[in-house]
Order: C-alpha cells, then sequence, then structure tokens
C-alpha cells in the first residue's frame, strides 16, 4: 500500500498502525475513504463534474502537503454533499468519511504540524441514529448450535467455534487468534488478543469447557491425517491445510450454518452472535451491564450499553406490571 501511496497519506496511516495501534483492516478504511475525498478534490479543481468520473481511475500523483493544505471548509461541505447525492452514501457511511478527514487533519495539524489549518474543525459529524442490534433469541442460538452436522469431518472444530461466539461473545479476530498457550490447563479461562492489541481474559462456562475439550481431543488426530505435521502448531483453531483457520473461513462456515438452521437471510454474521452473547446475558441471565462491558472488552460503557434494549416479552410485562391493568370499563 505504501509504494503506491503519496506521503501524506502514508505518514497518517503509519500514525494510526504504530502509535494508535489500529488493526491494518481499520487503517485501510482510513485509507480508502481519504483516497475517495482527495480524488474528489482533484476532480473537481480541475473542473470536472465528480458525478461523471470514474473515480476509481483518478490519480493521487498531485497529492501532496501543499494540495492537502489548500483545502477549503466549502470543499468538504460540497464532498458531503456529494456522498448524500450522487453515491447515496447513508448516514453512517458519510459520518465514517468525515470522521477520516477530520482525524487525519487533526493529525497533520497537531501532531506533525505538516498542516497550518484544520478545515474540518468546524464541521459537525453527521447524527447518526443507533440501532438495535440484530441477534439470535435463545431457540435460535439452540438451533444454530445443533445445526452442525454430527457427521461433519469438522464437528468437534466447527461446534466448538459456534460455542465460543454465543457465549463469550468474541470477535471474530479474537477468536482466529486464540493460540494453545492461551489457554490455560483446566480449561477455565483463556486469553484473546482485542481491539488495539489489548489483551483479554475470557472465562469459559460448562458448555465451552465441554465443547473445547472435545475439540482438543480430536485437533491433533484430524490435524495430523496422511502423516503431515501441523503447519501452525501454536494456533487453536486449524484449517484443513492444518493452518491457522482464517476470517474468511470462519465467516463461511457460520453462514453455512445459519442456512442449515433456517436463519439465513435476514442480515446475520459472525459479529452477531457476539451481538447475540451480550443481549442473551442481559436478558436471559440478567447479567450486569459493567461485567458484559468487561466481558465483550468495551473500552466505554456507552458502547456495552446498545445492548441493554428490552426484549418485547420484557416490554409487554412491564406494561401489564401498571396497576391500572386490571381496571375496566
Amino acid at each position: 500500500m505504501n509504494g503506491t501511496l503519496p506521503e501524506v497519506l502514508v505518514t497518517f496511516a503509519g500514525y494510526k498502525s504504530s502509535i494508535q495501534n489500529c488493526s491494518p483492516l481499520t487503517v485501510r478504511e482510513y485509507i480508502n475513504d481519504l483516497v475517495l475525498f482527495f480524488r474528489y478534490i482533484i476532480v473537481t479543481r480541475q473542473g470536472n463534474d465528480p458525478s461523471k468520473a470514474d473515480m476509481s481511475q483518478i490519480s493521487l500523483a498531485s497529492l501532496d502537503y501543499e494540495l492537502a493544505g489548500s483545502v477549503r471548509t466549502e470543499e468538504i461541505f460540497a464532498y458531503m454533499l456529494y456522498l448524500a447525492t450522487v453515491r447515496e452514501n447513508k448516514v453512517r457511511i458519510r459520518a465514517r468519511r468525515l470522521s477520516a478527514i477530520k482525524a487525519f487533519y487533526k493529525y497533520h495539524t497537531v501532531k506533525s504540524r505538516r498542516l497550518a489549518d484544520n478545515p474540518a474543525k468546524e464541521i459537525d459529524t453527521p447524527t447518526v441514529k443507533p440501532a438495535l442490534p440484530k441477534y439470535l433469541s435463545l431457540e435460535e442460538s439452540i438451533r444454530l448450535l445443533e445445526s452442525v452436522p454430527k457427521d461433519s469431518p469438522n464437528y468437534e472444530r466447527d461446534y466448538c467455534i459456534i460455542t465460543l461466539f454465543l457465549n463469550c461473545g468474541m470477535r471474530l479476530s479474537e477468536l482466529v487468534g486464540i493460540n494453545l498457550s492461551d489457554i490455560d490447563a483446566d480449561l477455565s479461562k483463556l486469553n484473546v488478543t482485542g481491539k488495539g492489541s489489548k489483551m483479554r481474559r475470557v472465562y469459559l462456562n460448562a458448555a465451552c469447557r465441554a465443547a473445547l475439550s472435545d475439540y482438543l481431543a480430536v485437533r491433533q488426530s484430524k490435524a495430523t491425517e496422511h502423516g503431515q505435521p501441523i503447519i501452525d502448531k501454536n494456533a487453536l483453531f486449524l484449517s484443513s491445510r492444518r493452518t491457522r483457520i482464517s476470517n474468511q473461513m470462519v465467516q463461511t462456515m457460520v453462514y453455512r450454518y445459519l442456512d442449515l438452521a433456517g436463519l439465513g437471510g435476514r442480515g446475520l454474521s459472525v459479529h452477531k452472535l457476539r451481538h447475540t452473547a451480550a443481549t442473551l446475558m442481559y436478558n436471559e441471565g440478567e447479567v450486569d451491564v459493567l461485567a458484559i462491558k468487561d466481558i465483550l472488552g468495551h473500552e466505554q460503557l456507552t458502547t456495552t450499553q446498545i445492548y441493554t434494549h428490552l426484549s418485547n416479552k420484557q416490554l409487554e410485562e412491564a406494561v401489564d406490571a401498571n396497576p391500572l391493568a386490571k381496571i375496566k370499563k
């Protein structure tokens, strides 16, 4: 990436990666948003209509500190209008793209000090209405677990993966990154590496311990079939190639079992299993929101509070609890 990007973007990407410990995916999203923005600036300054331009073909060869520093607040406003009307970006996407611009100019005016003025400083971020997270009910979660065919050659592995997602609320990257050395000998807890490379201890309940024990019992034998050694020896979850299982492979596997459980086509995903774990702990297990915050590895309590929505059943019970509920004409 760095070999094809202008220096003004490379230095920003390096700061997000090395200093702020952003994941490669997060850094890539920042850069992609900034590339689109500066392509828009270049096109409009050439006197061309951005709605008719193929943005993917616009060269960034002219992007340097001087060009970035000459951007005016009015141009950013016009860009936001372009996102809304021409590209039809929803408010959440527009907010993310503006956030990238704000972060870029804040870095170069406050940290690197290569730019004098921040044209994005006074621009308000579009208000994003928080949406209730999608999740599986208790019954649907059980159906998903039961959808893993017992005669599948990877039954123990796949069942263990889904069990950990539904019970522990791990992120995809956290689960894929688990090493054998991260697991306590009695299988009572394990360590995961979360956002910003922060380590977090995850405690395992009886279902997780049983699923993990069953998988570990067959991991070695299945991984060394045909006399071939394990390549990623410390990786917990292995692919058929005896390497660490990939994010994409886990995503594909989860989608397949969602379909088998009759839960496909609802916009559910691996991350929705994390939502499910948090929601079930709060709604069904009555777990305190502060405990859920630590379980999920959230920095801020406000991030966790999205899971404290009440179920329809709880809302019905609340209305029925009104002392006037039995008063009839």
